[in-house]
């Protein structure tokens, strides 16, 4: 019998959306993790995809198994039902090779990179050394090109978004006073330089609170915006997620690629890490070159994980393309407190 399996299973955002619904032969349920009404595809479609990747990878005993890589490096089979023992059985229907999801493996030479190292010499001395002439550079080049895997697709772009402003007064700020500060007024951000304001918004209304680090008690006005799906908004939270090694039918893009997946974890990572706001001035400017860099290449904001929630935030680098809705007023009645050793 030949068996078919579906996007949830492997996870990968092109296998999702590009080639499943190029070779999807019928909608059921999956053999492999048990998704009900999805579309499926004859797992030898996929065989040539699969086996360019894993040419990235060479034997070696003192390494892991395919499936250990793909998931590691790749945030594969992440499907809660796909443990290592369904992962690799269906690598192995995949490749037709029983042996290979069981032999050890370390990733070829070729998916090194120096562009994680170079970042880093980059950042200490934008922080602490030359600010507006470093000595240190990255591959400008290279890096606009990665961006364009981590832009998304109208569809994966969600309209509603929220921005928070603590109250002074009794009554909820005006409409036209929750947008982003005039030029001559705005401070510095996590995204943005002093002086040149950003629109900096929130998927929830629980975490466009949030962000502004309230007391208990206090109010808040929060504002609803819609933001185009036309807009190209570059997605840091996941490259791992994000970027497919099988958006590449070349053996050495791939391994460049997962060269470079770090060092666009890191700049995921510069916007979320938590600032201490007595050292933000510093602490901030990797995060606002990085912004910079990605308005220069033609976006127009990027989303990053939230620091203090669960939710995510949109930093726009334009403000008035987006559009505020209506405004309402909102009490925090607790503010919770994680603490670690």
């Amino acid at each position: 019998m030949m068996k078919s399996c579906c996007a949830n299973c492997i996870g990968d955002r092109e296998i999702t959306r590009g080639v499943i619904p190029k070779y999807a032969s019928e909608v059921g349920t999956c053999f492999y993790c048990g998704t009900e009404n999805t579309q499926l595809i004859r797992i030898y479609y996929l065989k040539d995809y699969f086996e360019l990747l894993s040419n990235i990878y060479t034997k070696n005993q003192t390494g892991k198994t395919l499936v250990e890589w793909f998931k590691d490096d790749w945030d594969m089979f992440s499907n809660p039902t796909m443990d290592i023992a369904h992962s690799k059985e269906l690598l192995a229907d995949i490749l037709d090779d029983g042996e290979i999801v069981r032999d050890k493996f370390i990733p070829t030479d070729s998916s090194r990179t120096d562009g994680l190292e170079r970042w880093e010499k980059l950042r200490s001395e934008l922080m602490y050394e030359n600010r507006f002439f470093p000595k240190s550079e990255i591959d400008e080049d290279r890096l606009s090109y990665l961006l364009t895997f981590l832009c998304l697709e109208p569809d994966e772009f969600n309209e509603q978004w929220y921005r928070a402003r603590l109250q002074t007064i009794t009554e909820p700020f005006l409409l036209d006073e929750m947008g982003a500060p005039p030029k001559h007024l705005a401070s510095q951000g996590r995204a943005n330089p002093a002086g040149i304001p950003y629109l900096y918004l929130a998927s929830t209304i629980a975490t466009a609170i949030s962000e502004l680090r309230p007391h208990t008690g206090v109010f808040a006005s929060v504002a609803e915006y819609c933001v185009s799906k036309d807009l190209k908004i570059i997605d840091l939270r996941y490259p791992r997620k994000t970027v497919s090694p099988f958006s590449f039918g070349d053996e050495r893009e791939i391994a460049l690629l997962r060269g470079d997946i770090s060092l666009l974890e890191q700049l995921g990572d510069e916007l979320t890490r938590p600032v201490l706001l007595q050292v933000a001035a510093i602490d901030y400017i990797p995060c606002q070159y990085i912004c910079e860099f990605i308005k220069k290449c033609g976006y127009n904001g990027v989303i990053y994980k939230s620091s203090v929630g669960d939710g995510i935030n949109l930093a726009v680098f334009e403000p008035n393309i987006a559009s505020p809705l209506n405004v309402e007023r909102y009490k925090v009645s607790r503010v919770s407190v994680e603490v670690s050793q």
